[in-house]
């Protein structure tokens, strides 16, 4: 794990830094409808997992902008920019009705991050532990699928004042409208590092990216 020190008298959102971490702490968060449309399709024909495909583009994503890998180092005061930021995935467990973390690193070799995504599912199968690690994994970012629900609204709420900087992803199910496949996806980020433009541009890069993939 690699970060550089961000310079606060320096960074561009200086002022909005400043007034989201002293006067009105928050989270900004924003949830639409994506066409996957196209993802869907090229995943059936390749016979890979939609799953992994989108997590992958996610991902990517996320690490193609700064604003995107931020991060905090409170013991300090210290407003750092990863190198890297990689996805954590979920495993649900019908049996237990339960949840394993997934700590899955992202390369940017689509291939690469596939195969070993897909044996971190695998592994994670036969486990039944909610085995968090923060504090060995802190350049690692929440991405869970709700797969039960085509939802129109989801909110993640952190308690008031807690200045945590990675980006929770969530999605849920896809379904036809119009005769288009549509998944809804909520992107929360902090306030401090980002604002309405930043969140919906996640969106946008992310269109952008299936569309680049599937081709």
């Amino acid at each position: 794990m690699n970060y550089k020190i961000i310079d606060k008298e320096k960074y561009y959102r200086k002022g909005v830094y400043r007034h989201f971490t002293e006067d009105c702490k928050c989270s900004t968060s924003m949830t639409a409808r994506l066409d996957v449309t196209e993802l869907v399709e090229f995943s059936k024909k390749t016979n890979t997992k939609f799953y992994i495909n989108f997590l992958y583009l996610l991902s990517r994503v996320l690490n193609s902008r700064d604003d995107y890998r931020m991060g905090y180092i409170w013991q300090e005061d210290k407003l750092i920019c990863y190198d890297v930021i990689n996805p954590i995935q979920y495993v649900f467990h019908d049996d237990t009705e339960t949840y394993t973390p997934v700590y899955t690193t992202y390369y940017e070799d689509y291939k690469v991050f596939y195969d070993n995504a897909l044996k971190d599912v695998e592994s994670a199968k036969q486990s039944r532990d909610y085995a968090l690690d923060a504090a060995n994994h802190p350049n690692w970012f929440d991405a869970s699928y709700i797969s039960w629900l085509s939802y129109d609204s989801l909110n993640i709420e952190l308690p008031d004042g807690y200045l945590y900087f990675l980006p929770i992803v969530n999605w849920g199910r896809y379904r036809e409208e119009n005769g288009r496949l549509m998944m809804p996806l909520t992107v929360r980020l902090n306030h401090a590092i980002a604002d309405g433009f930043l969140v919906a541009n996640v969106y946008r890069l992310l269109q952008s990216a299936m569309e680049e993939f599937c081709k």
